[in-house]
Order: C-alpha cells, then structure tokens, then sequence
C-alpha cells in the first residue's frame, strides 16, 4: 500500500512538474518575442521547477529501468554473482545517498536559520531547495526495495530496459505492418 501511494505521487508530481515547466516556459517565449515583456520571476522558476523534475525523476528512473547501466562484466557471473555485485553496488549507492541527505540536511538547517528568499520569488530557499533531501530520500527508498529484492533472490541487477531488445521488437512490428499492408492491397507496390 505504501509503495502503491510512493509509486502515485511520483508519477503524479513528475507529471505536474513537467506541464508547469512547459507552460511557464511557453508562456514566458510568448511574451517575449510577442509583445517584448515578460516576468521577472521565469527564469528562476524554470530552473526550480526543472531541478524538482530532474531530482524526482532519478528515483523514478530506478523504478522504471531507464538508467543506463554497463552490466557486461557483471553477467559473466552466476546469478548468485550477479546478486552479489548487485548488493555491492546498492549498498555504496545508499552510502553515497546519506552521505548527500545529511549534507543536504545541514544545508536546509542553515538555510532556514538564516532566513532569505530567493532572488525574484517570495519563497524561502530552505522549501525551494528541499527537493535536494526529498528527492535522495525517494531513491534511497528505491535502491532499499532493489537491496531487498536482491536479499531475497526476486532481482539479481538492477532493473534495465534492454534497449536493442526494444529496437528489434519496434523493427519486426514495423516489418510486420509493412507486410502486411502490401498483403492487404494485393501486393502491389
């Protein structure tokens, strides 16, 4: 239940963050190039939007498999290798997340003890800049799930979408419809 919730409010923020960019950004080039004005907080809105988007969707990228990773050497190995190396790597994955949580966290202290907004938005950097603690806290919850999953034998790596298995895929589909259209108008061509 609380992965299905983790699951939704990732898609659904990642989702939000990506149409307020879009529009702010459109919205902005319109009224620049069309009527020479604009607002004086784009710019600063973009870049945090942009960097909400980015930190959130590291740890959907894990989710969903879309991280590029080199696994040649590690499947020379049995899957018992192969889970292994797999819990090396998760493990120095979550060292290197506390390690950017904490600084993170000691960062938003001060930033919220010290008390300033940002630049052209009336919003405190602290909640600006939260995403840093967010964000590595999501994926440090991802990266547990696959450490689990490796503990108990359900994944052996991390997941990957097999990027030539889907470009073959795409090509017999492809090959299929053209065959299959000359087929349906008496092979003529």
């Amino acid at each position: 239940m609380f992965f299905r919730i983790l699951n939704k409010t990732e898609e659904a923020i990642i989702s939000l963050l990506l149409v307020a960019m879009t529009l702010l950004v459109f919205w902005e080039v319109i009224l620049r190039f069309g009527f020479g004005t604009g607002v004086t907080w784009g710019q600063e809105a973009t870049l945090h939007l942009s960097a909400w988007f980015v930190l959130f969707g590291v740890s959907y990228g894990l989710k969903v498999g879309a991280h590029i990773g080199v696994d040649a050497f590690v499947r020379l190995f049995p899957p018992a290798g192969q889970r292994l190396m797999t819990g090396i790597a998760v493990v120095l994955s979550l060292i290197y997340c506390g390690l950017f949580i904490y600084g993170a966290w000691i960062y938003l202290a001060k930033m919220k003890m010290i008390g300033i907004d940002l630049e052209d938005i009336e919003v405190q950097t602290w909640i600006a800049h939260s995403i840093l603690l967010i964000g590595l806290v999501f994926l440090s919850i991802r990266l547990l799930l696959l450490l689990w999953k490796v503990i108990i034998g359900t994944a052996t790596g991390f997941h990957k979408v097999d990027e030539a298995e889907e470009s073959l895929h795409l090509a017999r589909e492809l090959r299929e419809e053209v065959s299959g259209a000359g087929a349906g108008n008496g092979g003529a061509k």
